[in-house]
């Protein structure tokens, strides 16, 4: 108890209850003493006051301009959204329309390989047994970095898969006997590109995400085997080795491929000159 009402009965420093009787003493503190002094300090709060109701009356006159311009911006961003996603599915109908009719010509002059023609352009969607192959980043991947692929002399230390890993792979599976191959449910033909923009992975310009999945149409025991075992599988045992990178391969019964979104339909004429030997 004698701590609490010591506390109580000396609420003020001693060393600031020093400094306020000695300027008490000398005169210099409290209040102004003279008259213009008082006039100064009431001039100066009246103004004070001033200021802040002009500042407040601004902001409030103020509030419906800014509410009305916030709210014309929402309305143009939900109308120039709402354009976009319009335009979007326009482009998507002439797509699918341009692709229907690509492979309606395909199998018109594609005489009794019109079948082949269509799987081995990606022009027509296929299925049967194959693998399926996940490659996804390592779990402690780092998203730093200037998102450029990994260099030709070394792999970058984030532990992301990048464009030529996906490359390396795509290629080790045609060469193991892939007949159609997938990646994220985007088919891939002979003309297709496998690029990168920043950290981001394209397909024929679209992006995508991880984990990417593999899909690949073929005799499964065997393009597994033969990928495994080959120069692109072991580069992608050693990312996974040295980096982290997290692959898992499977056999397939049933592995089912869309058609390729856009394919383009090239036509090739004889050559009327006659060969010389």
């Amino acid at each position: 108890m004698s701590l609490l009402t010591n506390v109580m009965d000396h609420s003020l420093d001693d060393g600031y209850a020093e400094a306020a009787a000695r300027k008490k003493g000398e005169g210099t503190g409290g209040m102004p003493r003279t008259v213009r002094a008082k006039l100064g300090l009431a001039a100066g709060l009246v103004l004070a006051a001033l200021v802040v109701t002009v500042g407040a009356a601004q902001a409030r006159m103020a509030a419906p301009t800014v509410a009305k311009e916030r709210q014309e911006l929402i309305d143009r961003i939900q109308r120039e959204t709402a354009a976009a996603d319009k335009l979007e599915g326009t482009v998507d109908t002439l797509r699918q329309d341009v692709g229907a009719r690509q492979r309606a010509a395909l199998k018109k002059d594609g005489g009794g390989a019109a079948g082949l023609v269509g799987i081995l352009s990606g022009a027509a969607a296929v299925h049967g047994p194959g693998v399926k192959l996940v490659v996804n980043d390592a779990k402690e991947a780092s998203t730093g970095g200037n998102g450029n692929p990994r260099e030709t002399s070394g792999f970058s230390d984030t532990g992301r898969v990048r464009d030529r890993d996906m490359q390396r792979v795509v290629n080790g599976l045609w060469e193991s006997g892939a007949e159609a191959i997938a990646i994220n449910g985007q088919r891939l033909t002979a003309l297709s590109a496998i690029r990168a923009a920043g950290d981001a992975i394209l397909v024929d310009n679209r992006p995508l995400v991880p984990p990417y999945t593999v899909l690949a149409v073929g005799d499964g025991e065997r393009l597994s085997t033969r990928f495994q075992n080959s120069a692109d599988g072991l580069y992608l045992h050693a990312l996974q080795d040295n980096y982290g990178i997290r692959t898992l391969i499977s056999v397939e019964g049933d592995v089912r491929l869309p058609a390729a979104p856009s394919v383009i339909v090239r036509t090739a004429q004889p050559s009327t000159g006659k060969g010389t030997s």
